[in-house]
Protein backbone atom coordinates (compact mmCIF):
# COMPACT_ATOMS: atom_id res chain seq x y z
CA UNK A 1 0.00 0.00 0.00
CA UNK A 2 1.03 3.36 -0.60
CA UNK A 3 0.28 6.80 -0.03
CA UNK A 4 -2.19 7.53 -2.56
CA UNK A 5 -3.88 4.57 -2.20
CA UNK A 6 -5.20 6.30 1.33
CA UNK A 7 -6.84 9.27 -0.94
CA UNK A 8 -9.93 8.04 0.30
CA UNK A 9 -9.40 7.56 3.89
CA UNK A 10 -11.33 10.74 4.89
CA UNK A 11 -14.41 10.06 2.95
CA UNK A 12 -14.45 6.33 4.64
CA UNK A 13 -13.67 7.97 8.13
CA UNK A 14 -16.73 10.08 6.84
CA UNK A 15 -18.93 7.37 6.40
CA UNK A 16 -17.62 5.12 9.31
CA UNK A 17 -18.18 8.37 11.53
CA UNK A 18 -21.77 8.79 10.58
CA UNK A 19 -23.11 5.53 10.22
CA UNK A 20 -21.58 4.85 13.52
CA UNK A 21 -23.73 7.92 14.63
CA UNK A 22 -26.46 6.97 13.64
CA UNK A 23 -26.18 3.13 14.79
CA UNK A 24 -25.91 4.88 18.54
CA UNK A 25 -28.33 7.30 18.06
CA UNK A 26 -30.94 4.53 16.77
CA UNK A 27 -30.06 2.40 19.46
CA UNK A 28 -31.17 4.92 21.93
CA UNK A 29 -33.61 6.12 20.32
CA UNK A 30 -35.32 2.43 19.99
CA UNK A 31 -34.93 1.98 23.78
CA UNK A 32 -36.48 5.01 24.28
CA UNK A 33 -39.63 4.21 21.93
CA UNK A 34 -39.81 0.47 23.96
CA UNK A 35 -42.44 0.58 26.83
CA UNK A 36 -39.68 -1.74 28.79
CA UNK A 37 -36.46 -0.78 29.51
CA UNK A 38 -33.86 -3.36 27.66
CA UNK A 39 -30.47 -2.37 29.43
CA UNK A 40 -31.88 -3.31 32.78
CA UNK A 41 -33.80 -6.12 31.70
CA UNK A 42 -30.56 -7.18 29.78
CA UNK A 43 -28.80 -6.73 33.10
CA UNK A 44 -30.69 -8.32 34.96
CA UNK A 45 -29.92 -11.85 32.24
CA UNK A 46 -33.31 -11.14 30.56
CA UNK A 47 -32.48 -12.95 27.15
CA UNK A 48 -35.96 -12.00 25.72
CA UNK A 49 -34.85 -8.34 25.96
CA UNK A 50 -31.42 -8.96 24.46
CA UNK A 51 -32.87 -11.10 21.28
CA UNK A 52 -34.76 -8.36 20.29
CA UNK A 53 -33.05 -5.32 20.87
CA UNK A 54 -30.33 -7.24 18.70
CA UNK A 55 -33.17 -8.01 15.85
CA UNK A 56 -34.19 -4.18 15.66
CA UNK A 57 -30.47 -2.91 15.47
CA UNK A 58 -29.47 -5.73 12.58
CA UNK A 59 -32.90 -4.61 11.17
CA UNK A 60 -31.85 -0.91 11.33
CA UNK A 61 -28.19 -1.81 10.01
CA UNK A 62 -28.58 -3.67 6.66
CA UNK A 63 -30.42 -0.99 5.35
CA UNK A 64 -27.51 1.52 6.60
CA UNK A 65 -24.90 -0.51 5.52
CA UNK A 66 -26.77 -0.46 1.93
CA UNK A 67 -27.06 3.31 2.29
CA UNK A 68 -23.40 3.49 2.56
CA UNK A 69 -22.49 1.50 0.15
CA UNK A 70 -24.66 2.97 -2.47
CA UNK A 71 -24.93 6.40 -1.44
CA UNK A 72 -23.09 9.62 -3.57
CA UNK A 73 -22.31 11.93 -0.63
CA UNK A 74 -23.12 12.27 3.10
CA UNK A 75 -26.50 14.01 2.76
CA UNK A 76 -27.71 10.88 0.45
CA UNK A 77 -26.27 8.93 3.25
CA UNK A 78 -28.09 11.11 6.03
CA UNK A 79 -31.54 10.78 4.22
CA UNK A 80 -31.37 7.06 3.51
CA UNK A 81 -30.21 6.21 7.08
CA UNK A 82 -33.24 8.55 8.56
CA UNK A 83 -35.18 6.21 6.19
CA UNK A 84 -34.13 3.18 7.47
CA UNK A 85 -34.06 4.45 10.90
CA UNK A 86 -38.03 5.12 10.35
CA UNK A 87 -38.69 1.72 8.81
CA UNK A 88 -37.31 0.08 11.30
CA UNK A 89 -39.49 2.11 14.61
CA UNK A 90 -42.34 1.77 12.42
CA UNK A 91 -41.77 -2.16 12.33
CA UNK A 92 -41.78 -1.86 16.45
CA UNK A 93 -44.53 0.00 16.58
CA UNK A 94 -46.57 -2.66 14.02
CA UNK A 95 -44.90 -5.57 16.02
CA UNK A 96 -46.68 -3.84 19.35
CA UNK A 97 -49.74 -3.74 17.53
CA UNK A 98 -49.51 -7.53 16.55
CA UNK A 99 -47.91 -9.64 19.59
CA UNK A 100 -49.97 -8.99 22.34
CA UNK A 101 -48.56 -8.06 25.56
CA UNK A 102 -45.33 -7.46 23.75
CA UNK A 103 -43.93 -5.51 26.52
CA UNK A 104 -44.85 -8.50 29.35
CA UNK A 105 -43.56 -11.30 27.52
CA UNK A 106 -40.27 -9.94 26.82
CA UNK A 107 -40.44 -8.78 30.59
CA UNK A 108 -40.87 -12.47 31.48
CA UNK A 109 -38.11 -13.29 29.38
CA UNK A 110 -39.96 -15.32 26.52
CA UNK A 111 -37.80 -16.31 23.77
CA UNK A 112 -40.03 -17.31 21.33
CA UNK A 113 -42.02 -13.98 21.33
CA UNK A 114 -38.09 -12.22 21.14
CA UNK A 115 -36.99 -14.12 18.34
CA UNK A 116 -40.06 -14.03 16.35
CA UNK A 117 -39.73 -10.11 16.99
CA UNK A 118 -36.26 -10.23 16.27
CA UNK A 119 -36.75 -12.20 12.76
CA UNK A 120 -39.78 -9.93 11.91
CA UNK A 121 -37.32 -6.93 12.15
CA UNK A 122 -34.37 -8.50 10.90
CA UNK A 123 -36.51 -9.41 7.91
CA UNK A 124 -38.09 -6.07 7.39
CA UNK A 125 -34.28 -3.94 7.19
CA UNK A 126 -33.13 -6.89 4.53
CA UNK A 127 -36.13 -5.99 2.50
CA UNK A 128 -35.51 -2.13 3.15
CA UNK A 129 -31.83 -2.72 2.45
CA UNK A 130 -32.79 -4.47 -1.29
CA UNK A 131 -34.98 -1.40 -1.46
CA UNK A 132 -32.41 0.88 -1.32
CA UNK A 133 -30.31 -0.47 -4.16
CA UNK A 134 -31.76 2.06 -6.26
Amino acid sequence: MSVPDLFTLPAFVAYLGLGLVYFVAFVISYIWITPQREMALIREGNLAAAISLGGAAIGFVLPLASAIAHSVSLVDLALWGGVAWAVQLLTHLALRLLVRDLLGRIEADVRSVAVFVAVIAACVGAINAAAMTY
